[in-house]
């Protein structure tokens, strides 16, 4: 008996579905109480202090030393009161999750006693050993420093009896060794150039945030099956498994209703969530079974990113009270959907205004199709650089297939808005307008809000598509980190409106009007990105055949992907626009190629170790109750009736050797060319090898142990299967 999986089983079964109430007071009532924010500040902070800190979030500015010690202290004021007795410089390095180093606030005085102090030092700046982390040979083991210094822009807070203080973390030298830093630089770059741009139309735009909102998507999976499982828990997903008889082609999970289980899981983490200022709004099934997604209210940028760092946190701390194991890999199961992380992202204005929302002028319409157009004209410019900063190995298994967007990069703006570009196109001419076509150009323009009325769709087949006043990003990873396509998509956005502002300017001194510069502009912009928009079904072969026909790239895997990261068109965007030098580009090269190397190197060892093990022993096992029930047929049958009877366990005998031996030669082979592959030094090349010779075996070792679990006594198996994994309570 395959004890660990029934044992899992038996556990299971066992659960007794835990409940958190929700406090006995509205959501409004503790809403961020664990955040020392802008209530917390001014209740805390002199009028003096408090205006700095402001001031540093809104406009950039610094905080002198003397402000500092006297935020360091009104901090740890109320996070003793919280309960806090240390504080962590709390910041997201390049391994993808978030790191901290906790310290006490006590500090041994004369005769043996002790005082609480966090004086502005502490706060402002921390020295964690930075050579552990991925740096990409920024800096070597025997030159350790790095730095954390303090995001003011990002609000601390109280997890447990700490104080978490949001941070950059950089190297000695100052290169950025975390996704924070060039973030920030992206939202400061962008917002320069959309404020230069919004003066074009409103005078008074003097700040344009970012902003996003995600939705995670993540599967749930009871702790004891979890544990039995020893690809879930060093891989994140089953590297083995049989599809069930029933998935989700009924579509019945979709929307349903939630199982009490794990709504009492989501009430738990959302309690916690709100308590951290995280504006958790929308929770539901999703497609595939204990498939489920979560959604926050859209914020500024660089607070969504922090919060969804830390809700990724929260959710996995919760589910093992609930004994769940929250699943974010992108493709934890095969033959069902995998999880996404889709990225809502828009541009608001100090003065209220969502720059790719129409409005009721064509005055605000003109200024929408500026920002619209300039952004599909970015994506266009930058394709593969955004097919880049999503691809990782995990989301190489969900691309495409048949569920998510496809590696090619494209635009969806719906037809009504697609029309809107083509007329645009057709009537802006080169030269000067007539009055009459200005006019009608600019009654056109003012319809938009009726044309979109009812008339935007959602392409779920794209990976870039317009929902209405914002682009969703489909195709980042739902482990992924949202820093790194946020500073990909704003960077780009930036550097494209520089560009724009540049040609109208050039226009504008030659005579011509500025409205009428605009649109000429913006015809060339929708003349020279049109290739990048696509209404159709995204995950169709038409589309691969279509796509290649326009020269758009199609690029599958992560190695090839990762190139357009040192690109001299990107190393050039990302200089000028001073977000990150050309050795930080190459340094996370090298670090996403390795993490890409060290991802697959891990799977292949854990098949092996599955493979050897579990498996075939298991198979082995099985097979000799079958010899021995064959030669039971013998001594008692004849040889006729033992020639008829025994054909089919015969078969079976010779089936479940030719698995075993396929399974062994094929494992033998990819650690051989693991081996190989472990010889190269050349990151790039190893990468490729990896992705080449050592993940080729994958798919045909695990087509073979597929088959095992189908012929082998299900009371025998040693792995939860499918169907318990996907469909236990």
């Amino acid at each position: 008996m395959a004890f660990h999986r029934f044992k899992a089983l038996e556990t299971v079964l066992s659960r007794v579905p835990l409940d958190v109430h929700m406090p006995n007071n509205k959501v409004s009532e503790f809403f961020g109480e664990n955040v020392f924010g802008i209530d917390a500040m001014r209740e805390y902070l002199s009028e003096e202090g408090f205006n700095s800190v402001m001031a540093a979030m809104e406009q950039g500015t610094q905080i002198d030393r003397k402000m500092a010690d006297q935020v360091a202290a009104s901090m740890k004021s109320w996070a003793n009161i919280k309960g806090a007795t240390h504080y962590t410089h709390w910041f997201q390095p390049l391994t993808g999750t978030t790191a901290e180093k906790h310290d006490a606030f006590f500090e041994p005085t004369e005769g043996g006693r002790a005082i609480e102090r966090f004086g502005g030092g502490q706060l402002v700046q921390q020295e964690p050993d930075a050579s552990s982390f991925p740096n990409g040979g920024i800096r070597n083991t025997f030159e350790a420093r790095g730095y954390t210094a303090w995001d003011p822009t990002s609000p601390a807070f109280v997890i447990g009896k700490t104080l978490c203080i949001p941070t950059i973390f950089v190297s000695y030298t100052g290169e950025a060794l975390d996704f924070k830093t060039p973030l920030l630089k992206a939202l400061a770059a962008v917002d320069k150039a959309a404020v230069d741009v919004c003066q074009y139309f409103d005078k008074n735009v003097t700040k344009v945030n970012a902003t996003l909102g995600w939705e995670q998507e993540y599967f749930l999976v009871d702790d004891a099956l979890f544990n039995a499982r020893p690809d879930l828990a060093m891989t994140g997903r089953a590297l083995f498994g049989h599809i069930p008889a029933k998935g989700q082609q009924l579509d019945d999970h979709y929307f349903g209703s939630i199982p009490d289980r794990a709504t009492s899981f989501m009430r738990d983490f959302e309690i916690e969530s709100l308590k951290l200022g995280i504006p958790i709004k929308t929770r539901h099934n999703e497609v595939a079974p204990n498939q489920f997604e979560c959604a926050p209210v859209f914020e500024e940028c660089n607070l969504a990113v922090d919060h969804n760092q830390l809700l990724m946190d929260v959710m996995e701390k919760v589910a093992r009270r609930h004994n769940f194991r929250v699943l974010l890999h992108e493709k934890p199961y095969a033959g069902v959907n995998g999880s996404g992380k889709h990225n809502n992202w828009s541009l608001s204005t100090n003065t209220g205004k969502n720059l790719l929302s129409p409005g009721k002028t064509p005055k605000t319409n003109l200024q929408f199709l500026t920002f619209f157009i300039n952004t599909v004209k970015a994506v266009h410019d930058n394709a593969d650089l955004l097919r880049a900063c999503i691809a990782t190995a995990n989301n190489d298994h969900r691309l495409g297939a048949n569920e998510a967007p496809p590696a090619i990069v494209s635009v969806f703006l719906g037809t009504q808005l697609s029309n809107v570009l083509d007329e645009l196109e057709t009537k802006v001419k080169s030269g000067k307008m007539s009055p009459d076509e200005k006019t009608a150009l600019k009654l056109g323009i003012g319809k938009i809000p009726d044309i979109l009325l009812d008339n935007t769709d959602r392409n779920r087949t794209s990976p870039f598509a317009f929902t209405g006043n914002k682009f969703e990003f489909r195709a980042v990873g739902s482990s992924q980190n949202c820093a790194g396509p946020m500073t990909v998509l704003n960077a780009i956005m930036a550097d494209q409106l520089v560009k724009f502002k540049k040609d109208v300017d050039a226009l504008i001194s030659k005579g011509i009007e500025k409205d009428e510069a605009i649109f000429q502009v913006l015809r060339e912009c929708i003349v020279e990105s049109k290739k990048i928009r696509f209404e159709g079904n995204g995950y169709g072969e038409e589309w691969v055949k279509e796509a290649e026909k326009r020269g758009l790239s199609n690029i599958k895997t992560t190695p090839l992907a990762l190139g357009a990261f040192v690109s001299k068109q990107t190393m050039s965007l990302f200089e000028r626009n001073h977000i990150m030098s050309e050795r930080e580009q190459h340094a996370r090269y090298d670090i996403y190629l390795e993490t890409y190397t060290k991802k697959i190197q891990i799977e292949s060892r854990v098949m092996a170790d599955l493979s050897f093990n579990h498996i075939i022993p298991t198979a082995i096992k099985y097979q000799s109750l079958l010899i021995e029930n064959v030669r039971g047929l013998k001594d008692i049958m004849s040889a006729a009736d033992f020639k008829k009877s025994a054909q089919i366990q015969m078969e079976m005998i010779v089936e479940i050797s030719e698995h075993i031996n396929t399974i062994k030669t094929k494992v033998d082979e990819m650690t051989e060319a693991r081996k190989k592959a472990n010889s190269i030094n050349d990151v790039k090349k190893q990468a490729i090898e990896y992705c080449e010779k050592v993940k080729s075996y994958f798919d045909v070792i695990r087509y073979h142990v597929d088959k095992l679990e189908i012929l082998v006594d299900d009371e025998s198996w040693p792995l939860p299967k499918y169907r318990e994994l996907l469909f236990t309570k």
